[in-house]
């Protein structure tokens, strides 16, 4: 009696085994994903809006921008604490901000006419504020976030 091979299984057997777990294998990560993948385009990349209030006035540079997410940094740059306010389509403010200290307001502005004005410490002048058509997705740019 042979002891060769012993605790194998004879090699037609292994062949089969090893050919089931090959079909095995490819059946399950046939199975993976799914044949019907939406490739919606990116939102449009966020931009920086400044504003600035200041003795009497509110001043928001660039004043006309596509619709879409925005960031606002206020620099309030008058005596008394004031609350940055968008008033239009869509309204946002923000809690006061102190003298000489900067503010953010992040809002995702819709198509419109808006008028930015600085209530608080102080009356001041607002400033108008454009809002266009929604701006270019961000698909295919490199280095956005």
């Amino acid at each position: 009696m042979s002891t060769r091979g012993v605790g194998r299984a004879p090699g037609r057997t292994r062949h089969a085994l090893f050919a089931a777990l090959g079909i095995s294998a490819a059946l399950s990560l046939g199975a993976c994903g799914s044949s019907d993948f939406a490739n919606d385009p990116r939102p449009a990349a966020p931009i920086v809006v400044t504003a600035k209030v200041g003795a009497g006035q509110v001043q928001v540079s660039p004043d006309h921008f596509g619709a879409g997410l925005v960031t606002f940094t206020i620099a309030n740059l008058s005596d008394s604490p004031v609350r940055f306010t968008l008033s239009g389509p869509k309204d946002a403010a923000t809690p006061p901000i102190q003298p000489g200290d900067p503010g953010n307001l992040k809002v995702d502005l819709p198509q419109g006419s808006y008028e930015a004005t600085a209530g608080g410490g102080g009356s001041s002048q607002p400033a108008r504020v454009k809002v266009g058509p929604e701006r270019k997705s961000s698909q295919n740019q490199l280095l956005q976030p």
